[in-house]
């Protein structure tokens, strides 16, 4: 895949595209590090363990039904599917869909100061299995 700029990523929570209304979107997928050292051994040794996730987003704040509190309000404290593109186009080799479920733990409706773009900043944990799509 080509360099590009991001401009375009497309961010669907519980089947609604949020996508016009985010600023920025972050999934930080890791893995646990096991330490494998064993007596006798003279450099540390690593395995991966358990996988986890977040999913970051800045969101404009919108109140108008299907957008962003009316979207995610009703969800504080339950888990939700959400699907994550760097584009907005087709799902492919070079623009792969990622798909998992989060919790949603927080809500800041209102977080700005006088003269601000209402916005709100969330990172919501993966829940789950995150997968991979190309097609």
């Amino acid at each position: 895949m080509a360099k590009f700029v991001l401009n375009n990523a497309s961010v669907t929570l519980n089947s609604v595209d949020l996508s016009d209304h985010v600023s920025s979107v972050t999934l930080d997928i890791t893995a646990d590090e096991i330490v494998t050292t064993a007596m006798g051994d003279t450099f540390q040794s690593r395995t991966g363990g358990l996988k986890d996730g977040t999913l970051s987003i800045e969101f404009q704040q919108d109140f108008a039904s299907s957008e962003v509190d009316a979207t995610l309000f009703p969800l504080l404290g339950t888990t939700t599917a959400f699907i994550v593109k760097a584009d907005a186009g087709s799902t492919s080799a070079t623009n792969p869909a990622y798909s998992g479920n989060v919790l949603v733990n927080q809500h800041l409706p209102v977080a700005n100061g006088v003269g601000e773009l209402a916005t709100m900043s969330v990172a919501f944990p993966t829940s789950g299995t995150i997968t991979r799509a190309t097609s």
